[in-house]
């Protein structure tokens, strides 16, 4: 069967799952109890993030979000800061109460709108509607408020882990992304020249004193709540004493976000007008440093996706990839002779074949995966709302028989296993007739994304091989890019238009 993603809600069906959201929520309906006095008439979970953190929205006397998280020290380090700045008069969520382990804690329910959300309902536009463009002109002159005056009186010594952007903190985030990203694309480079231009970007990042001033880290858009108009910080538990530059790069240059150029350097006028009550700069030695911090977050981010896509298997990460890549390539752009060897690994790395759709935008790209329904429904990033998802579990399995289980759909046994019983061969020929009218109809009206999912039990047999089929057809068929993933085997292939090979 097949439905449109709009369609289509992701079950958790992992027992474990099932058990942590039991253990969590008892939990937290105890911590609702003891600060009410009644019991919450229902918990539901969130979606979750890139952490390992859990979030419930309990409904009740007194409507919260429930948080669940793994460690006690970031738990203490978010409690701390969320009571710091309210103090201070800043929109950030109340803390209401915490448990005695400090692993659980409830705070003020700030509601679904993010503003990612709504910059993702415009992007496909050249240009953002005023009531979007007036938020963030807002969002960014909070910004310095956050540091300079939240960082006044700051127990630092409280941040979680570090307490200061600092050489050793550098180095982690630079070699995150060679160990995390870099690395796998099999890309080959000469190590020792890689780290003596970390070093000195360490230097040129380093290169004046921080002071008091409290650096976000992870500023972006979807840690930004819109409340009644408002917009409400969140998710500031990793923060630290450390440069301005950093979150001004990280919410500009956010991958996902995909702000035009002219978007982008509005904006940036806007903070650097705000900064001006608390540190007077030009606009030209402003923008000369904010290069260099907007190279390492790119950097910083694609070692994120890395880590969080390559390794943790969270799809959103992997999905993200295409919008860091197309940012790094405009920055390469720029002149970053400082960093001579660290550059020309970065261009070789861009012109890899992987990443190879992002040079051809304006042509459709049909994106083709495989996975697992146990690890959930990929998410459709690309702002369309459209494509398929094709349920593969009535196919006969493989998978059930001992010989097969240890091999996928790209295997030769199993691929002559499902061709010769035949139900997957009738059943690719529906699908074929229906992507085949849908790519006709989007090359005819210059849309430029469109997804087809396959899904099985495991992401293994069946939708490995119903993927790399109609991968491979829509190739040979149409002059469109194709991106093939195969999510559960972490194998990324471009197919890039005939017109452009």
């Amino acid at each position: 069967m097949c439905f449109p993603y709009r369609y289509i809600q992701a079950e958790c069906c992992i027992f474990g799952h099932q058990s942590s959201f039991f253990m969590n929520t008892d939990t937290l309906k105890q911590l609702y109890l003891k600060y009410t006095g009644k019991l919450p008439e229902t918990v539901e979970a969130l979606p979750g993030a890139g952490s390992n953190r859990k979030y419930y929205r309990l409904k009740g006397t007194v409507p919260c979000v429930g948080v669940s998280g793994t460690s006690p020290e970031e738990n203490a380090a978010f409690i701390y800061m969320a009571g710091h700045f309210r103090k201070k008069g800043l929109p950030v969520p109340e803390v209401y109460a915490v448990s005695d382990d400090r692993l659980h804690y409830l705070q003020e329910d700030l509601g679904d709108i993010q503003l990612f959300q709504l910059i993702r309902q415009t992007r496909q536009k050249e240009t953002l509607d005023t009531e979007l463009m007036n938020l963030l002109e807002r969002t960014v002159r909070l910004l310095p408020r956050f540091q300079f005056e939240g960082g006044a009186g700051m127990d630092f010594g409280r941040c979680y882990p570090p307490v200061t952007f600092n050489r050793r903190s550098i180095l982690w985030d630079l070699n995150y992304f060679k160990y995390c990203f870099l690395k796998t694309t099999g890309l080959e480079f000469e190590e020792n020249a890689l780290e003596d231009d970390f070093e000195r970007m360490c230097d040129t990042l380093l290169n004046d004193a921080a002071g008091e001033t409290f650096m976000y880290r992870d500023f972006q858009s979807r840690n930004v709540m819109i409340k009644d108009g408002t917009p409400f910080f969140i998710d500031f538990q990793g923060g630290r004493k450390g440069p301005f530059y950093y979150d001004v790069a990280s919410f500009l240059w956010q991958a996902k976000a995909n702000f035009p150029d002219s978007v982008r350097q509005h904006l940036a006028d806007e903070y650097l007008d705000a900064l001006q009550k608390y540190k007077a700069i030009g606009k030209d030695e402003f923008t000369a440093r904010l290069r260099h911090f907007v190279l390492f977050r790119t950097l910083q981010v694609l070692g994120a996706y890395g880590f969080r896509g390559y390794f943790e298997q969270k799809s959103h990460f992997i999905e993200s990839v295409p919008f860091a890549i197309g940012n790094l390539r405009k920055l390469l752009e720029s002149d970053f002779s400082e960093y001579p060897y660290l550059c020309e690994t970065l261009r070789r790395m861009t012109e890899l074949p992987r990443f190879a759709y992002e040079r051809n935008k304006r042509k459709l790209t049909v994106t083709v995966m495989s996975f697992s329904y146990r690890k959930g429904i990929p998410e459709d990033t690309n702002g369309n709302g459209g494509g398929y998802v094709f349920d593969c579990r009535a196919i006969h399995n493989p998978g059930r028989y001992e010989q097969y289980k240890t091999l996928t759909g790209l295997d030769g046994p199993v691929i002559r296993f499902l061709e010769e019983d035949g139900e997957i061969t009738a059943f690719l020929s529906h699908v074929d007739a229906l992507v085949d009218t849908h790519v006709d109809r989007f090359i005819e009206r210059g849309f430029t994304h469109l997804s087809v999912c396959f899904g099985c039990t495991g992401g293994q047999h069946r939708s490995v091989y119903s993927a790399q089929h109609v991968a491979e057809h829509l190739h040979e068929k149409f002059n469109v890019n194709v991106r093939l993933i195969h999510r559960e085997q972490h194998i990324e292939k471009f197919f890039e238009s005939k017109a452009s090979l």
